[in-house]
């Protein structure tokens, strides 16, 4: 095959990493996609992404200010859960200690629409915001 030129095509896995869950609460989208931040710990965003590796899916939460455009909290997991999500949170919130009033921006998935998560964001003064329905660019712009 080499000596032909020839290779061989391969398919890109694809792994769903947003599954939403109608049973828990879901909150308005209050970013409505403007991805403009006007001083830092105003408005954060989140996403989960995954990695293909030899081992397995490493799944990558990270947590964006919008203002710097820099991440201020990620956690790795080997699982999906709720845990990663929270890890990635309590991280950006001991790192940046965001005064009350923050904007809190993410997908329906589970991990950010759980119970354990919204407490973390009420107890630091955040507001969550959720985006739309199958909007893959809700998130990040």
């Amino acid at each position: 095959m080499r000596e032909n030129g020839i290779r061989a095509k391969t398919q890109r896995r694809y792994k769903v990493t947003t599954n939403s869950q109608p049973s828990y609460p879901v909150v308005g989208n209050l970013l409505n996609q403007e991805f403009i931040a006007q001083r830092p710990n105003q408005i954060w965003v989140s996403d989960i992404t995954y990695i293909p590796t030899p081992e397995g899916w490493l799944y990558l939460a990270t947590i964006l200010d919008l203002f710097s455009r820099k991440v201020v909290g990620w956690s790795t997991s080997s699982s999906l859960s709720q845990e990663l999500a929270i890890k990635a949170l309590q991280r950006a919130v001991q790192a940046r200690k965001p005064r009350s009033g923050l904007l809190h921006h993410s997908d329906r998935g589970i991990q950010y629409a759980s119970l354990d998560y919204h407490v973390i964001l009420n107890d630091h003064g955040s507001c969550a915001s959720i985006g739309g329905k199958e909007n893959g660019y809700d998130s990040l712009s």
